[in-house]
């Protein structure tokens, strides 16, 4: 299972939000270069980045922070938030992303998973990001009418291998993650599946690889030293 450690991007700085909440926002770092260089330096392969603001507006608001952070740290980096045209995929992608994530228009603009994993393959991932049963957009702000598995399902009847499923109540609470949801998603699915929201121990982060996810995001619990990246990259091998 890899370990994806998150920035969060609000104004250029490193954040993280509680359950989503725009007005329940921490500043960890003004300049986010440092928070992947010691992620590097832990040992992680890969980086997982939200532009929090692209999310709301639907632009690439942190373009440029995102490219400051691949330059500075050499991971491999997915990217999300605020992607909703297939030219921002193609910027990202040709400045060195990795992967791409979509989010609200994979919900919102019919057909654009379609012609995304056309053009980009396995370079796409969606985020199912979910809120009472169903899938949140907007930077969670509004409740789609999509039940989130039917949606899942949906995703991978589209060709995409990766979608990243958050559970929003759990997300920056720091009370543990939904080991179930997990179980289930991978009994019904298959498709790559990476875990997000709530990953608060070494104790979630080995439950989740028992699972066999392809992967697991670790924001606040990093960020507030409940967990050791190095340590929870050695248990999630």
């Amino acid at each position: 299972m890899i370990i994806f450690p998150a920035i969060d991007l609000f104004k250029g700085q490193a954040v993280r939000l509680l359950r989503g909440d725009y007005n329940n926002m921490t500043i960890y770092d003004s300049e986010p270069v440092n928070v992947a260089r010691k992620f590097q330096e832990a040992g992680a392969k890969w980086i997982h980045v939200v532009d929090l603001e692209g999310a709301k507006t639907g632009e690439a608001v942190n373009f440029q922070t995102v490219l400051k952070i691949i330059s500075a740290c050499g991971l491999n980096c997915e990217v999300g938030g605020g992607v909703r045209d297939l030219k921002i995929i193609e910027r990202y992608i040709n400045s060195g992303v990795a992967r791409v994530i979509l989010g609200t228009a994979a919900v919102t603009q019919k057909n654009f998973v379609e012609e995304a994993v056309k053009n980009f393959g396995d370079k796409i991932a969606v985020g199912v990001d979910i809120k009472s049963g169903h899938v949140a957009i907007k930077g969670w702000q509004e409740n789609s009418e999509l039940e989130a598995f039917s949606f899942c399902q949906a995703m991978q009847a589209a060709g995409v291998s990766t979608i990243i499923c958050t559970d929003i109540s759990k997300d920056g609470a720091m009370n543990g993650t939904n080991i179930s949801l997990y179980k289930t998603l991978t009994e019904k699915l298959k498709i790559n599946i990476t875990a997000s929201g709530g990953v608060t121990s070494l104790d979630d982060v080995k439950a989740l690889a028992k699972l066999n996810l392809y992967g697991a995001i670790i924001g606040k619990a990093y960020y507030t030293g409940a967990i050791n990246l190095s340590e929870a990259i050695e248990a999630a091998k």
